[in-house]
């Protein structure tokens, strides 16, 4: 199981992050779509290698292939809506938010899943990326479709923990070179 091998590279001093992992992944209570989604889309999001590459196969064979491709849509649309809503919201000119954006995000509209998964995919991928703005956006959308505060912190818990085991591995590569 990738979840093991990731979890056992996994230094000593990171512990928690361990325990964490095991916990959020093979303790949760989302259904698998919306489980394995959160956990492909936060695994690029992170943009760590080792991370993707022990995580991706566990997804796909948990995903529809409908699925598994809305789950990169939502990392890859956040990947650049992230940036362009929180640079716009950071400017100290308010006139950047009258401004149309321009940029096509078809995907959002059709993604090819449910709506309510690819919105919880995109917001746990916002919390990765930090984007307020979109967080809001996503988070407030889930609260009218009835999705609960639980499964919203459950795929932000999933988001915070890849990003931290991501940057830890990735900087004991480092390291290690």
């Amino acid at each position: 199981m990738a979840l093991d091998e990731l979890k056992s590279a996994i230094p000593d001093f990171a512990k928690d992050l361990k325990l964490n992992l095991g916990s959020v992944i093979g303790n949760s209570d989302l259904p698998q779509q919306q489980l394995w989604g959160t956990v492909l889309a936060c695994a690029i999001a992170s943009r760590s290698p080792k991370v993707l590459r022990e995580l991706e196969p566990e997804a796909k064979a948990n995903l529809s292939p409908e699925a598994y491709q809305a789950a990169k849509s939502a990392a890859a649309i956040m990947a650049m809506n992230n940036v362009f809503y929180r640079t716009r919201h950071l400017l100290s000119d308010p006139e950047y938010g009258n401004l149309r954006a321009g940029l096509r995000m078809n995907v959002i509209g059709n993604p090819g899943v449910e709506k309510v998964d690819f919105e919880l995919w995109s917001l746990a991928v916002s919390a990765i990326n930090g984007c307020g703005l979109c967080l809001d956006s996503h988070e407030q959308v889930l609260r009218k479709a009835g999705v609960d505060r639980e499964t919203i912190l459950e795929a932000v818990k999933i988001a915070s923990v890849l990003q931290a085991v991501g940057a830890t591995l990735d900087a004991e590569d480092t390291l290690a070179e």
